[in-house]
């Protein structure tokens, strides 16, 4: 591959770490804070995002799960019906792909549900729908002035801190409920 694989190897971990630390750190921590009531407050969470993102929601919604809090994605097999005391979380970076964006019209249509947008593009059509925005101001394929750049492929750092976010917010949520880490497993799957 390379002569120097582990120098090279190393540089790029570093520039990663880096990467993650900047924007991890641009975050609002307001925005974060009212996440975090919106997803205590709500009898369910869903979330709805496609390709690499779903797969960062994903891994957010199965460790809410495992907190206790009833947690789903849109379209898993057992998904309930969201009503108006449910939170939808939008992941989009652009704010603009199709799914997320038509699945936040019909749950605004359908149930008045809080919607809460994570994304990098604050001026998506997502603005109209979303009661607010978790902005993660990141590198999109809009090219925004004030985007943090990234050495790595496509939205590979939107989707590192959306998964990253997810499992912060988690850990503050134990601390505020004071949860037992041991009593956590009670809710972690058992047939492995």
């Amino acid at each position: 591959m390379q002569e120097n694989f582990a120098a090279v190897y190393r540089a790029d971990t570093a520039a990663v770490l880096e990467e993650l630390s900047r924007t991890l750190n641009s975050i609002d921590p307001a925005s974060l804070e009212r996440l975090a009531d919106e997803i205590l407050a709500a009898d369910q969470v869903f979330f709805v995002g496609v390709g690499r993102v779903l797969l960062s929601l994903q891994s957010v919604c199965k460790r809410l799960a495992h907190l206790g809090i009833k947690a789903h994605y849109v379209g898993e097999i057992t998904e309930p019906a969201i009503t108006k005391n449910d939170l939808l979380i939008v992941g989009s970076g652009s704010g603009a792909s199709l799914f997320p964006l038509g699945i936040a019209k019909k749950a605004r249509s359908a149930a008045d549900c809080r919607i809460v947008h994570i994304g990098s593009n604050p001026n998506s059509e997502m603005k109209e729908i979303a009661d607010f925005m978790v902005r993660i101001p990141v590198r999109t394929k809009f090219y925004l002035d004030d985007e943090i750049d990234s050495c790595q492929p496509m939205t590979s750092l939107f989707e590192q801190s959306l998964l990253l976010v997810g499992d912060i917010l988690a850990k503050m949520i134990i601390e505020h409920r004071k949860l037992d880490m041991k009593g956590l497993w009670q809710y972690h799957a058992n047939l492995e």
